[in-house]
């Protein structure tokens, strides 16, 4: 099995210890408030409007109002680790460990639990005996059995209806009603050894996953159908961003990037100078912005053939990065966000 983020998953393929399941009680013990979680290991952050919003180990939600400067902690019903967090408007969205969907409805301000991992395995086996594969329907009663013990690691809402999400074990589930309602997608990905599944991105009609083992799947029918397509790595990877030319990037495992074209078809490798694990890239505006585990910044060049690391003063390890409604880049990572730049400038 191929590495992950040291950070993001602490728990299907660096620390085997940790795949028991969690306790039951994340799912109905709601976040510990402490001053402490301001500085805890953070794993994703977004924008809602003009707030900054980031997720991160235990439950915990912090909301920034300030471009960065300063946070507090939102209230949030579980305590299982949150992995990823996205915005449409004011509706809102989180996944993570147990298998937990959040939903915020004020921009991250409130939230209820939309699925948890019971549920989620319940649907599963349910469309897995509609389908009569015995293979499927087999993993299907063994993750009944097994309870809320994987993770939720990406997602991707298209609008306030119209969603993905996806994880470890090749877990995957859509919804059209912002999430009131789900179905399992898991039969209609060619993912026959249940890779763990770490980035989705939409586009058009376009769907993308990308996961462990170089697996990257794409639908053209807007997720009715999914195929595999051979890439030039087989390692990891970790992320996506989609362009609005419809090219599609992905990175991961060792600093590997490349860029994607032709509906998912062909693929150039993006010169990087720092082989260090990617764990998340952003679009922001015309500059695409890529964070690594040593906590470096990297921005594509104007022609996207290649990266160059921005001058950053040394940091702790980074998960995810986002840009304020001021133009500054703030990350979060191992000691919680912090600001880390000035507005960006083009990259020749």
């Amino acid at each position: 099995m191929n590495g992950k983020r040291w950070l993001a998953l602490c728990l299907v393929a660096v620390v085997p210890p940790l795949l028991a399941a969690p306790p039951v009680d994340v799912l109905s013990r709601p976040a510990t408030q402490s001053v402490q979680a301001l500085h805890g290991v953070m794993q994703a952050i977004t924008r809602a409007g003009d707030r900054l919003v980031a997720v991160g180990e235990r439950g915990t939600v912090l909301l920034s109002d300030d471009n960065g400067a300063s946070w507090r902690q939102a209230a949030v019903p579980v305590s299982s680790t949150l992995t990823a967090v996205q915005f449409v408007g004011q509706q809102g969205w989180a996944v993570g460990h147990a298998g937990v969907v959040l939903h915020s409805t004020d921009g991250g301000e409130h939230w209820a639990l939309q699925l948890d991992g019971r549920v989620l395995a319940a649907l599963e086996l349910k469309a897995a005996q509609q389908q009569g594969d015995e293979r499927r329907l087999a993993a299907a009663r063994q993750g009944v059995n097994d309870g809320a013990d994987k993770p939720l690691m990406a997602l991707s809402f298209t609008d306030a209806l119209n969603g993905i999400v996806v994880g470890a074990y090749g877990l995957a589930l859509t919804t059209h009603d912002g999430g009131q309602t789900w179905s399992s997608l898991m039969g209609r990905l060619p993912n026959p050894q249940g890779l763990h599944l770490y980035a989705v991105a939409q586009t058009g009609g376009h769907v993308y996953v990308a996961g462990e083992q170089g697996l990257f799947l794409r639908s053209l029918d807007h997720g009715e159908h999914f195929e595999a397509v051979d890439t030039p790595y087989e390692g990891s990877y970790f992320t996506l961003a989609v362009q609005g030319d419809g090219s599609v990037w992905v990175a991961g495992l060792r600093g590997k990037v490349f860029r994607v074209g032709n509906d998912g078809q062909t693929f150039a490798e993006v010169v990087n100078p720092l082989l260090v694990s990617i764990n998340d890239m952003r679009l922001l505006g015309q500059q695409l912005v890529l964070v690594n585990q040593a906590g470096g910044v990297l921005q594509a060049s104007a022609d996207r053939t290649h990266l160059a690391p921005l001058a950053l003063p040394p940091g702790p390890p980074l998960t995810a990065i986002a840009q304020a409604a001021d133009g500054t880049l703030v990350g979060v990572g191992f000691a919680g966000p912090a600001r880390l730049a000035t507005p960006l400038n083009a990259v020749e």
